[in-house]
């Protein structure tokens, strides 16, 4: 509407000035009886005025659409070099999106046929320096890498890279240039060379590095060179992001996590890989069990067996480790209270008086937890309380039912009952810590 109204105006001011300029010619060419003389010896020529400034008008006119017409067939040759460049733009163009149309049908020969036909058109001679070029010329050598690398035709896939990377095409074309990196980290990991990867990834700008889709591919090139520290803080980056759903984040936030306390060599490295975590994290209770084992684990390995200092420094951390998931033990379900119970059960010689109190009150508030009666039992077999102990391991021995547990349960059973000389006591309560296996 307001085109409309702008072009409605210039109308109506163009017939204005029109009007005004009838209105001058005529007041000057309507009654004037001037006469101009010219000389030219012997001769003299009488002419009217009007008929001079009519004659200049036209000659002007005449010159300047002379002039026009010298420049116009001055500018042909340039015309027809600009039309010959359009035509071939125009043909390189229509091959780049039929390549893409190709490679994205699954078509690859083809599509590879067609971006060499546009390859071809812009090596030819005859092709000026139009807008885009260099990123027609990226772009096709991209779709040919991309067919090959589906057709498996590695040698060629990595010739027409390293030309799709050349720093000319690079410089006016940065955005095609990141894309051929990332295309090219790809193709690495799925060929699992990891250096190649890695060196492809570092080439990319900053502001590339920290999109969603470097830091995917990132994130793989980690898992797959191991480098598990690296994956998680990348993973970390990612979720934070939003680029997986909160579940699917919070899976492989875990199963890094629970990767970097696996590798951990001693305790001392288990403790920084668990400082590391964020509290979200440390608050996860497949996480917080996993490093209590990983620490019993540390700690069986380099001690000797005794009440090393291994085994003091393990049991100090698991306690730590494990006092979020003791606060809510009723809400575990039984396979972590079982994984609960089997991780503080090594560290039951350290525990204090103060300690031992809080796992009775524990045991008192779920009387019927058998896992509690178990880690009870033990408790109080350590510390020479016979009858409590073969009260809280026989009712454990009813109700458990992971093998390693009633297998340990009954074991101890058969050393209490070896401690009241009951020996046909202790003769069936180790049979039955045998058919656990």
């Amino acid at each position: 509407m307001r085109s409309l109204q702008h072009g409605a105006m210039r109308s109506v001011f163009w017939f204005l000035g029109l009007a005004a300029l009838a209105v001058a010619l005529a007041l000057l060419v309507g009654r004037n009886p001037a006469t101009l003389t010219l000389f030219w010896p012997p001769y003299r020529f009488d002419v009217s005025f009007n008929f001079v400034v009519f004659a200049l008008i036209a000659a002007f006119v005449l010159l300047h659409l002379a002039l026009r017409a010298v420049a116009a067939l001055r500018e042909l040759p340039a015309q027809a070099q600009r039309w010959r460049g359009q035509q071939v733009e125009r043909a390189v163009v229509g091959a780049v999106v039929d390549a893409l149309s190709y490679q994205l049908s699954g078509r690859f020969v083809r599509a590879q046929s067609a971006a060499q036909k546009a390859l071809d058109q812009l090596e030819s001679g005859a092709v000026a320096q139009w807008p885009r070029r260099d990123q027609l010329q990226l772009l096709a050598h991209l779709l040919l890498a991309e067919s090959a690398q589906s057709l498996q035709n590695r040698e060629r896939r990595d010739e027409h890279l390293q030309a799709a990377l050349a720093p000319q095409l690079a410089k006016n074309a940065p955005e095609v240039y990141e894309g051929a990196l990332l295309r090219a980290v790809r193709w690495a990991v799925e060929d699992r060379d990891i250096q190649t990867a890695r060196s492809r990834l570092a080439q990319l700008p900053h502001g590339a590095a920290r999109r969603i889709q470097a830091l995917r591919l990132k994130l793989r090139v980690a898992r797959l060179g191991g480098a598990t520290a690296e994956a998680l803080e990348t993973a970390r980056v990612l979720a934070k992001h939003r680029a997986f759903t909160p579940l699917v984040a919070r899976s492989i936030v875990r199963g890094l996590a629970l990767d970097a306390l696996a590798q951990a060599h001693d305790l001392q490295q288990l403790q920084t890989v668990w400082r590391k975590l964020d509290s979200t994290e440390r608050a996860m209770p497949e996480l917080a069990l996993a490093a209590a084992q990983r620490a019993n684990q540390l700690a069986e390995s380099n001690s000797d067996g005794g009440d090393t200092a291994d085994r003091q420094a393990a049991a100090a951390l698991v306690r730590a480790w494990l006092e979020p998931l003791w606060q809510a033990f009723a809400s575990l379900d039984t396979t972590q209270q079982s994984l609960c119970v089997q991780a503080l059960e090594p560290g039951l010689l350290q525990l204090d008086a103060s300690g031992l109190a809080r796992l009775e009150q524990s045991q008192q508030q779920l009387p019927n937890n058998p896992y509690l009666q178990y880690l009870s039992g033990q408790a109080c077999m350590q510390r020479q309380l016979w009858g409590k102990a073969a009260q809280l391991l026989g009712q454990a021995g009813h109700s458990l039912q992971e093998p390693a547990l009633l297998r340990r349960t009954w074991c101890a059973l058969a050393e209490l009952a070896q401690e009241r000389g009951d020996e046909a006591a202790a003769q069936a309560a180790w049979k039955k810590a045998a058919q656990m296996g």
